[in-house]
Order: structure tokens, then C-alpha cells, then sequence
């Protein structure tokens, strides 16, 4: 194994800069113009332009396809364990009723001045364990209602619960983005990504959500559309009907499962470096359970006991909403895999090197350049995990050439999140999304939900840059 690293390794320094360089522009060009023009799956995009890279920079065909492979498989061994039990934990919240039960206390709570924050905390919350697109799904039954009850612009409510839903989605893990690009840095931690990732999507959410729905119900003052049912039957796997609803502090207790036991681990290693890797039974069960994969199959089976007996439904029930889970997720996956492939593929062929000596002899901060990178892809393609993977595969090799702290390369992390999101415009599902469910019109849309995804992904990254003056480098 050592011998074929090595090989692969003088391999990469053989082969022609300007080559390798002509030939990652190349990539990238057919990766944007294949998603975009030629309207083809993210995956296949990334399969071929893995090829692209490979064969253009005299690498080899055969080279290509095994590196692609390889690295396709560590990275599902990693990130794609982690979107599963996250997308089996979303649903067991939603199918058990926890995150109405979320909503509804929150909301019982809040006056009418103070429902444009609170929903941006109900946005925070439920965008923590749920993909953006499965959130969205089931607050805007919650944003149509609160906004008829309450008589307020449909973007003062709209606008903050959008912003946690998203900036959650690009900064924090268990995100299949964030994973997805912690897995292409060697010195990369969960743990530690969620303990700046969590204040600054919190501070983020808060800021700018609340603040921009007033200029949004100024632009575009509209209702809660008209046609719009507010019914939110649930029912278990046998169609019956399911009224209870388990206690909000326990809901709220099964997001956060996850997280605590994550941030416990990380913690422990900061305040006592020297006993983490001991083996000793308490630096032990700290590491097993802040383990990504082990935090959250204790949050799902966690969950799936306390809130099945408390909303009394029965375990084939509760079972199936995990079975119901993997589905949707299955083109995420492929494409998390494949873009891993990708950066296998930009490892082994030095690409690291030049992207390095650029970077070492230019002013310009890694993570502003992260971000860059990042929102370009972004705006070219329209997929927010298409430009995670790409960025992170590119600087991967960067990084782990220059022996980035954990820290540092949990801020790098966000900062790529923060570009991901960049400029949502009519290449991205996400903004059909959101024009169709609240019934804008396209230029409505631009002046909401682009404008808004601009903000958060400019405030995220002041914020990193803020917090990378006080975090060592290398």
C-alpha cells in the first residue's frame, strides 16, 4: 500500500503544470456546462469531468477510474453513514410529531412583535437534523398559518425561517455538505465544526433574517397565498391517525442528542489533549460516542424509543419512517460519492501543489479564496453540494499540504458552506422551491430569496474571517 502511495505521489510530480492546471479549468468548465446546459445528474456531471482532469493532465485513463472508485468508496464509508441516520432522524421527528410539537411551543410563547426571531430559531432548530428541502416541507403548512393568524407581510414570517433553514444547511454537520467537505481534510472534526458552526449560524439567522423581512415585506408585499391547505394530518405507517404529540423539551432533547454527545468529545480533547488518546474507560466512552456515526445512531434509536411510546405509536411504525427516509436520499448520496471521487482524482494528480504555491505567494486569505471558489460554482451550477464537494476537493490537497489545524479547517469549512449558498437564482431547485410554494412571482423571487441567500452568505463569511484572526493557521 505505502509503495503505490509513493508511486501515485512521484506520479503527480511528473506530470505538467501548466498541463494539469489547463486541465482543472477543463473540468470545471464541463462540470458547470453539463449540470447547467446539458441539464445531466450531478453524479454522471462529476464522473466525467473526474475524467477530464485525469486524462487531460496525462495522468491516465486507467489511473482516473480507480482513483475515482477508491476515493467514491472511503467517502460513502464516511459521509454517506452520516446522511443516512441524519435523514432517518429528520423523519422519525416529523413522522412522531416532535417538530410540530417544536413549533407549536415556541410559537404559543411569542408575541406578535417577536415572531419574526422566534421563527428564525424554529428555522435553526428543525434545520439542524433536516435537510433544507425536508424543513421546508414541513414548516410551510407553519409559516402559511402564523401568517394568517397573526396578520403580518407573508415575508416577515417567511424570510427568518428561511434563513435558519439555510444557513444551517451550509454550515453545520450532520448537512451532507459540511460532512461532505470535512471528509476531503485529513485534520477535519465534526466536533469542532459544530462549535463554530452553531453560534454563527445562530448569530447569523438572527441578524439577518429578522432585519431583512423588513425591507422583503416592503418589496414585495404579499399575503399568505390563498390556495394554500394548512392541514398537517399525521398518520402512522397503517394510515391511522396520530393526535399525540410528544413534551417539547424531550423534541427539543433529540435534535440536540447528536450534538451534545459531538461536542462533549470535542471539548474533552481541547481541555485534556493528553488523556483523549489514552485508554483509559472514560477517554474511551468519550471517543466511541463522539464519534459522527455513533452520536447519531444513539439520537435515532434515542428517538425512536422515547417518542414512539410517548405519541404511542407502534415500533413497526416508527421502523417504517426509517425505511421511508433512505429513498429521497439516494441521489445525494451518489452525488456526495462521486464528488469525493472527484477530489481523489485532484489529489493524485498534484493539482494541491500549484493551488499551494498560489496560495502561499498571494495575500489573498484562504478562506475569502474558499469562498470564492465556492459561490462561483455556486452560481455557475445552482447546487449548493455540487460547489461544497468541488471547492473542498480542490483545496483538500492544499490543506492537507500545509497542516491546517482542526480549528482553521472547521472556519474553512464554513467559509465554503457560506460561498455554497451564494446567489440562489433560476438554476436551483431550491429557488422553484420557494416561488412556488409561497406563490411569487420570478422577480419576487429574486427580490426575497436570492437577496436573502446573498446576505447570509456574506454575513457567515465576515463572521469567519472575524473568528480566523483569533485561530492559528498551521
Amino acid at each position: 500500500m505505502n509503495t503505490l502511495v509513493l508511486a501515485e505521489t512521484a506520479q503527480a510530480v511528473q506530470l505538467n503544470s501548466t498541463q494539469l492546471g489547463i486541465s482543472v479549468v477543463a473540468s470545471i468548465v464541463v462540470l458547470i456546462l453539463l449540470v447547467t446546459v446539458a441539464k445531466l445528474h450531478p453524479f454522471v456531471s462529476l464522473l466525467l469531468s473526474s475524467l477530464v482532469v485525469g486524462i487531460g493532465s496525462g495522468y491516465g485513463p486507467v489511473a482516473t477510474v480507480e482513483s475515482f472508485s477508491t476515493t467514491f468508496g472511503s467517502t460513502m464509508a464516511s459521509v454517506g453513514i452520516l446522511v443516512g441516520l441524519g435523514a432517518m432522524l429528520g423523519r422519525v421527528l416529523m413522522d412522531t410529531g416532535a417538530a410540530d410539537s417544536i413549533v407549536d411551543t415556541l410559537l404559543a410563547k411569542t408575541s406578535t412583535r417577536m415572531i419574526p426571531w422566534t421563527m428564525a430559531l424554529i428555522g435553526a432548530l428543525i434545520g439542524l437534523p433536516m435537510f433544507f428541502e425536508v424543513g421546508l416541507v414541513v414548516l410551510v403548512p407553519v409559516i402559511i398559518l402564523i401568517t394568517r393568524r397573526s396578520k403580518l407581510p407573508l415575508m416577515r414570517v417567511a424570510i427568518p425561517t428561511l434563513a435558519g433553514l439555510s444557513v444551517m444547511h451550509a454550515c453545520m454537520p450532520p448537512q451532507p455538505g459540511p460532512l461532505a467537505a470535512l471528509s476531503c481534510f485529513k485534520n477535519g472534526s465534526v466536533g469542532v465544526t459544530m462549535m463554530f458552526g452553531l453560534p454563527i449560524a445562530v448569530i447569523t439567522a438572527a441578524l439577518v433574517g429578522p432585519l431583512f423581512s423588513k425591507f422583503a415585506a416592503q418589496w414585495v408585499p404579499v399575503g399568505a397565498p390563498a390556495n394554500f391547505d394548512t392541514g398537517k394530518g399525521r398518520v402512522d405507517a397503517d394510515g391511522n391517525p396520530v393526535t399525540a404529540k410528544p413534551p417539547f423539551a424531550l423534541s427539543v432533547l433529540c435534535i440536540l442528542v447528536p450534538a451534545i454527545l459531538m461536542l462533549g468529545n470535542a471539548i474533552f480533547e481541547i481541555a485534556a489533549p493528553d488523556q483523549a488518546n489514552s485508554s483509559a474507560l472514560y477517554a474511551q466512552v468519550f471517543a466511541f460516542f463522539g464519534k459522527p456515526a455513533i452520536a447519531l445512531a444513539t439520537a435515532v434509536i434515542f428517538a425512536m424509543i422515547v417518542l414512539g411510546r410517548t405519541t404511542h405509536m407502534t415500533w413497526k411504525a416508527v421502523n417504517d419512517s426509517l425505511k421511508a427516509a433512505l429513498p429521497p436520499i439516494a441521489g445525494i448520496l451518489l452525488i456526495v460519492g462521486a464528488g469525493g471521487g472527484y477530489k481523489g482524482v485532484l489529489v493524485d494528480t498534484g493539482i494541491g501543489e500549484i493551488i499551494g504555491k498560489f496560495v502561499e505567494s498571494s495575500s489573498i486569505s484562504i478562506f475569502l479564496l474558499a469562498w470564492i471558489i465556492a459561490a462561483f460554482v455556486r452560481v455557475a451550477t445552482g447546487s449548493a453540494t455540487v460547489a461544497i464537494i468541488t471547492t473542498a476537493g480542490i483545496l483538500g490537497p492544499v490543506v492537507d499540504q500545509m497542516g491546517v489545524t482542526a480549528p482553521a479547517i472547521a472556519l474553512l469549512v464554513i467559509a465554503i458552506g457560506a460561498g455554497s449558498v451564494f446567489l440562489s437564482h433560476v438554476n436551483d431547485a431550491g429557488f422553484w422551491l420557494i416561488k412556488e410554494y409561497f406563490g411569487l412571482e420570478v422577480g419576487e423571487t429574486f427580490k426575497t430569496w436570492t437577496v436573502l441567500e446573498c446576505l447570509l452568505s456574506v454575513v457567515v463569511l465576515a463572521l469567519v474571517m472575524i473568528c480566523s484572526i483569533f485561530v492559528p493557521l498551521v
